[in-house]
């Protein structure tokens, strides 16, 4: 009875240790409060001050140089790819060395990784599949294109392709679990940009059988249709529900249909927040799905993606798309009550780097340019190193206030304004001020034009009249509102700083030439200013 009864106490030791590690650190996970939504990690808001390699640098003799950028863009969390064919080169023999080397490798320099599984699709291809599955195309099917020719890209209706992502995701899950519990890796992608290319659909006999059925069900709720603009008892086959966008809502509907299968598998093994990225369409045009990539989660098939893909946390876009308008208009889509807004990627340039600071005013949980490292090859150059340099600076100015910013989008505390096309000044509205923000450099009463679009500013009210600004290549001043509209006022204080360990640490104080002449401005460098007015 003794040993029973110390067993017994030896078990409650141990599930009481165990309840203490979870609690002094928890698993990285995605909340929602008002509509609004942060990644936690450790507990605590996080932002991601991200950065992805090339498709090809996730290998170990690639990673030094991997490294070295990544140290030089000064990013908090790093996205590399885990491939399918490298994880898992035999039936049912698993290879996890690699996600070793990367945990090592990315405790050492002190970076957070978000894991991107190359499994069934990649970019709308099966081209990270095994070989051993590769060699098998009939028990692994691509889809068929209404020619009756295969189309290079997977078949979202192959059980025997679902049967084995779901197989090695779930190994991998539940590896990561065993072997991470320092939580270095925060978030999985589960694919990458699924979907279709050269077919809006599979048009093989199984999809057709498929196709000609009734809608199922779940995808007919009233709230799913009303978002669709389809009439709320509207029900049938695909085609006489949906009509002209039946293969396409048709495709994206079974595309994430099994993904989200693939997604639940893994989610039992361990329940890390997992998303999918999305190569996007024009979301100013409505084009047909023959013009970009047919079942991925764009921006028209968010409601399908939603209530077929439950296990799917967040639809992700990656932002290679060109013009303020448009791009502005994507942040906007994938801002949703129902969906946290992380771009995964972004084109890797100076002037992409400007929508950070949108993201970050919507909320966003993260940003991350593509193909920050050199790819085996020399990264020289004016324009490369200046991109670089570009993220360098937002990443530096925004990393020791990290905790802050994460908790600001959190509340929706953050305001923020980029420079357009047409390079005009834009306000920032407060209760009692509006702040104005003209883009160039130089002093504001002689300011020069930007020659490409990098003019930003974010900012925040910490009280009525006192603000955070961070930005570049932009002035600002201010003009009094409300029942302080036509007053005269002053700054009463404006400092340029940092911030470390949660306060703001001012370097210096503006004044004179510095405020007198169109207000403080900041030019190539991202500056943190923190400001205080005062009505005469």
């Amino acid at each position: 009875m003794g040993k029973i009864k110390n067993a017994f106490i030896g078990v409650i030791l141990v599930c009481a240790a165990v309840k203490t590690v979870a609690q002094t650190n928890p698993i990285p996970a995605l909340i929602e409060k008002n509509g609004r939504h942060a990644l936690l990690v450790d507990g605590k808001p996080f932002l991601i001050l991200g950065g992805q390699v090339h498709n090809s640098s996730g290998w170990p003799a690639m990673l030094p140089q991997v490294w070295q950028y990544a140290a030089a863009m000064h990013l908090n969390t790093l996205e590399i790819p885990l491939y399918w064919e490298q994880v898992e080169p035999q039936p049912n023999k698993f290879n996890f060395s690699l996600i070793d080397t990367l945990l090592t490798q990315a405790r050492q320099h002190q970076v957070r990784l978000v894991l991107l599984w190359f499994g069934t699709w990649k970019n709308g291809s099966n081209h990270y599949m095994p070989g051993w599955m590769k060699q098998d195309a009939v028990k692994y099917p691509n889809i068929t294109g209404p020619a009756g020719k295969e189309v290079d890209s997977p078949s979202p209706h192959s059980k025997a392709t679902l049967d084995a992502d779901i197989n090695a995701f779930t190994a991998v899950m539940h590896y990561l679990k065993q072997a991470d519990q320092q939580h270095t890796v925060i978030m999985v992608q589960v694919e990458n940009e699924p979907g279709s290319w050269g077919a809006v659909r599979d048009y093989s006999a199984k999809a057709q059988k498929l196709f000609e059925a009734d809608v199922p069900a779940g995808l007919l709720k009233p709230s799913v249709l009303k978002a669709l603009s389809i009439p709320g008892n509207a029900k049938g086959t695909w085609k006489s529900v949906f009509g002209d966008r039946a293969d396409e809502y048709f495709q994206a509907w079974w595309i994430a249909r099994f993904i989200d299968q693939v997604a639940a598998a893994g989610k039992a093994e361990y329940p890390l927040p997992l998303y999918v990225n999305v190569a996007l369409r024009d979301p100013l045009t409505n084009p047909p799905a023959t013009r970009y990539e047919s079942g991925g989660a764009t921006d028209n098939v968010i409601p399908i993606w939603k209530v077929a893909a439950p296990h799917i946390d967040l639809l992700a876009p990656d932002i290679y798309l060109e013009g303020s308008e448009r791009v502005q208009k994507v942040i906007d889509l994938y801002t949703r009550a129902d969906n946290a807004l992380f771009v995964p990627e972004a084109g890797f340039t100076t002037e992409n780097a400007r929508y950070f600071y949108d993201v970050l005013a919507h909320g966003g949980i993260g940003f991350s340019p593509f193909g920050i490292d050199d790819n085996g090859e020399s990264y020289s150059g004016d324009e490369k190193a200046e991109r670089l340099a570009t993220y360098a600076r937002e990443y530096e100015a925004a990393k020791p206030m990290m905790p802050q910013l994460a908790q600001w989008a959190f509340e929706g505390k953050i305001k923020a304004v980029v420079e357009h096309e047409d390079h005009a000044g834009q306000i920032i509205k407060f209760d009692a001020w509006d702040a104005i923000i003209s883009f160039g450099t130089g002093p504001g009463n002689a300011l020069k034009t930007n020659q490409l679009l990098l003019g930003k500013a974010m900012m925040i009210a910490l009280a009525e009249n006192k603000f955070v600004l961070i930005g570049s290549h932009c002035h600002l001043t201010f003009k009094p509102t409300g029942s302080n509209a036509g007053k005269p006022w002053q700054y009463l204080k404006v400092e340029e700083g940092t911030y470390l360990n949660g306060e703001f640490k001012p370097l210096r104080i503006l004044n004179g030439d510095e405020t007198d002449w169109g207000g403080p401005g900041t030019g190539a460098k991202t500056t943190v200013l923190q400001i205080s007015l005062v009505v005469r």
